[in-house]
């Protein structure tokens, strides 16, 4: 059989344990038909091959997110300003007015998720003031964690909090002396204040969603996303937020494949849901690029135990096994797999308890279900998930929060948060992601990065040896160990003979460069189906060109998604030319010397980003 597509020239890290190195593969109709040498593999190369050198690149399975908030957050990657890898505050209240003074009313700028004040030099969070200052008339809304958004004043005035706005049960709305909304919204600690709020914002026409749904499938190709599962969302509505995506997949332009879980939307009418929902859609309903995957993350409203660990752990309600078990019932008899969100063990206690009386009268019987997040699940409660068949899908929640964590439960609790390389010796199947687009960053490497270092992204060491993973191992939970997660195993997640061929040529090779380093990979070649999504660098004239951001005004046309550490850099090398009078200095926290200007034209901001990518919040002037 000749092949579409040889890449050779490779080192290929195959996620096969019977092959696990390859030098070239072959692919045929979306599939892998050779993996290995390259003199066996050219055996199949045809008049009509296509032949590429990678030049001793390093290759590997495609990524495969296995708790994403995909389909709402395309649909609002255009207007979101991201923060994720912005090294200094100096730099986001930059980007923040640079983007303030391109954004047309009545449209707002949101930072929505993804960063923590610990990735910053100055370590700490913008204020109120510092955000009226450089945006005093677009509106702006922040979104951090699960705990808290700011708002500037246009903010307040856009969504029409006043004096005698009530504080929403489970939210606060900060107020200053005089009892007017100062601009800081507080879950306390149910997060549906901070949402319902965004929700308020404008949103894109349908054609400018459309495109904000492929550039951010384009982002996730670049970091080598190939594959996710959607875990639905608040604000996330079927078959209506659905559309798009849907025609996207008919269209054949979806270029992440996509398996995507109902989540319910209605507080004291779950049940109602999912009996409506079971009636039109069942699981596997679809293609390999988009298809049903089951329900949840919510399933019932009662049972939501958001972790915010500047909050006490929330006591869930009462009335929640009774709620959740009527919904676990319903879905068990129409044999449809489920996740659930679950943070603490305590929550995962009782949950299970409604797991295991229901299995009594409907046997799970290999039902593939999940919990999500289980960052406290004790041992015991890891037996009971094995003995039900379930696996969990652990996120890097903790490289945005550790600190907080620490801070509250202490350096002791957090050494097993979650407990990953426990449940892997258990053999229960885990799968890695992210839970973005709100939270933590959607970049994979930076989750990544923390599994293998044990480190926040504030550089936080939260993991001693025994609870970081060997780089094979957390590679293995991104692509192999994801596909448990939507009942794909065997299907993809590996480079292997028969397998769907996704896979990332990355920019520097994962297993060899240190530690710090992982943050900064990339794809530099994405393929999904034996078709090349994303190329750059040296191959970027194999891949497709990227596509014109709607609207013109986007945060994404002016700089794009995940902070690029190479921009960074560029910048710097200008700013060093830049500094005609040196001196010497000596930082007295970190102790080490570096030359300023004490006479610069340089702003002082921009010396403040300098400095703080290199690690050092002070100055020697």
């Amino acid at each position: 059989m000749h092949a579409d597509l040889i890449l050779y020239n490779g080192r290929f890290h195959t996620v096969d344990r019977t092959q696990p190195l390859a030098s070239a593969v072959a692919i045929k109709d979306g599939k892998f038909l050779a993996v290995g040498e390259a003199e066996d593999v050219m055996q199949h190369r045809g008049a009509d091959t296509q032949v590429i050198s990678l030049e001793r690149r390093t290759g590997i399975p495609g990524l495969n997110d296995s708790h994403l908030h995909l389909i709402r957050g395309g649909l609002n990657y255009n207007l979101e300003l991201r923060w994720e890898g912005v090294p200094s505050l100096a730099d986001a209240l930059r980007m923040l007015k640079t983007q303030a003074d391109r954004t047309p009313h009545p449209q707002w700028v949101r930072v929505v998720g993804g960063w923590t004040e610990f990735q910053f030099a100055e370590k700490r969070m913008p204020t109120l003031d510092e955000i009226n200052a450089v945006a005093p008339d677009t509106p702006v809304f922040i979104l951090h964690l699960y705990d808290r958004a700011l708002l500037n004043r246009a903010a307040l005035n856009a969504v029409g909090y006043t004096k005698d706005t009530p504080n929403p049960p489970g939210g606060e709305i900060q107020r200053d002396a005089a009892g007017n909304p100062a601009g800081l919204l507080i879950a306390r600690p149910n997060a549906m204040i901070l949402y319902a709020t965004l929700a308020k914002g404008p949103r894109l026409p349908l054609e400018q969603q459309v495109n904000s749904t492929r550039q951010f499938m384009r982002e996730l190709n670049r970091l080598g996303l190939t594959s996710a599962i959607d875990a639905g969302g608040g604000f996330q509505n079927y078959p209506d937020d659905y559309a798009i995506v849907d025609q996207l997949a008919k269209d054949e332009q979806l270029t992440i494949r996509i398996a995507y879980n109902l989540f319910t939307q209605r507080k004291g009418q779950e049940l109602e849901d999912f009996q409506e929902w079971t009636k039109i859609v069942k699981p596997g309903d679809g293609t390999d690029f988009y298809r049903h995957n089951g329900a949840g993350e919510m399933l019932v409203f009662s049972a939501a135990d958001f972790e915010d660990f500047l909050e006490p752990r929330p006591e869930l309600a009462e009335n929640m096994e009774a709620e959740l078990e009527k919904v676990v019932r319903h879905l068990l008899s129409q044999r449809w797999p489920f996740r659930l969100h679950a943070t603490y063990d305590e929550s995962i206690s009782r949950m299970l308890d409604v797991f295991e009386r229901v299995n009594r009268d409907i046997p799970f019987d290999g039902l593939h279900w999940i919990f999500d997040h289980a960052e406290t699940i004790t041992e015991r409660n890891i037996e009971r998930v094995k003995a039900l068949g379930g696996g969990i899908a652990i996120q890097h929640r903790m490289a945005f929060q550790g600190e907080y964590f620490v801070e509250r439960y202490g350096a002791d609790a957090a050494l097993a948060t979650p407990p990953i390389a426990k449940m892997l010796e258990m053999g229960v199947p885990v799968g890695a992601g992210t839970d973005a687009t709100r939270v933590a960053s959607y970049n994979p490497w930076t989750a990544l990065y923390w599994l293998v270092s044990g480190r926040t992204v504030g550089g936080m060491r939260l993991y001693d040896s025994s609870g970081r993973l060997p780089r094979e191992t957390a590679l293995e939970l991104w692509t192999r160990g994801s596909s448990w997660f939507s009942n794909e195993q065997g299907k993809k997640g590996q480079i292997k003979v028969g397998q769907l061929a996704d896979l990332a040529i990355l920019s520097a090779d994962f297993f060899a460069v240190p530690e710090d380093d992982i943050k900064a990979i990339e794809s530099v070649m994405t393929i999904v189906g034996g078709k090349i999504v994303y190329a750059a660098a040296e191959l970027s004239s194999f891949g497709p060109p990227p596509i014109p951001v709607l609207p013109d005004w986007s945060p994404v046309a002016k700089t794009g998604g995940h902070y690029r550490l190479q921009q960074q850099n560029t910048r710097n090398q200008k700013i060093q030319a830049k500094l005609p009078h040196q001196c010497r200095g000596t930082c007295s926290v970190h102790g080490h010397a570096h030359d300023v200007a004490r006479k610069s034209p340089v702003p002082v901001s921009e010396l403040t980003s300098f400095w703080g990518v290199l690690g050092c919040s002070c100055f020697a002037f």
